[in-house]
């Protein structure tokens, strides 16, 4: 089963997260063959941008797993995040971020998180047309049970943050929210 993990900073919580960073590396190296995609997470653009949280896509057994990979993490467990939104995910590309055509440098990265009223219609639910090469990781996200469309996260390539946006159907959503993203991790 697959679940995207967003742990969310909270505010100045900057030098906690340097001070845990070989801890928090450590914690993610157990789970390097489990990973899909990983990475920091900017408000913006640019060296100066503000870091926001930590993104981590997984393959894990079980919900019960998965809640054990966000809630023992070392940041966390310090009090470094004010939240954590975990949710189940299916990788409809079938590959990890390592396995991205692009690499891991070259142009804006982003994560585009649209996050479904609990309402509407299950949108985005196949990989955009056109768009295959830019995609780095794509999928809908999901109940515990997989049942129901709770949203669609992207982690993409793209010139800018609203091309990355457009990405997702506007109207779908409750909102859609775009951060900047880097290729996370030792590998």
């Amino acid at each position: 089963m697959e679940f995207f993990c967003f742990h969310r900073d909270r505010p100045g919580s900057l030098p906690l997260r340097e001070k845990l960073l070989e801890e928090h590396w450590s914690y993610m190296d157990r789970y390097a063959e489990e990973m899909i995609a990983r990475g920091p997470l900017f408000a913006g653009d640019g060296d100066d941008a503000p870091l926001v949280g930590s993104v981590h896509v997984l393959d894990l057994p079980d919900a019960a797993a998965a809640r054990a990979f966000a809630f023992d993490e070392p940041t966390y467990q310090a009090g470094g995040y004010r939240d954590v939104l975990l949710r189940r995910w299916r990788n409809l590309l079938g590959r990890t971020m390592w396995e991205f055509p692009g690499g891991r440098t070259g142009g804006n990265r982003y994560l585009v998180l649209g996050l479904g009223s609990g309402e509407g219609e299950p949108a985005d639910l196949a990989v955009p047309p056109g768009r295959e090469d830019e995609l780095i990781a794509y999928g809908p996200l999901l109940s515990d049970d997989g049942t129901a469309w709770l949203g669609t996260a992207a982690l993409l390539r793209a010139p800018d943050a609203d091309t990355a946006q457009a990405v997702l159907t506007a109207d779908s959503y409750a909102a859609i929210e775009v951060y900047s993203w880097e290729f996370g991790g030792r590998r």
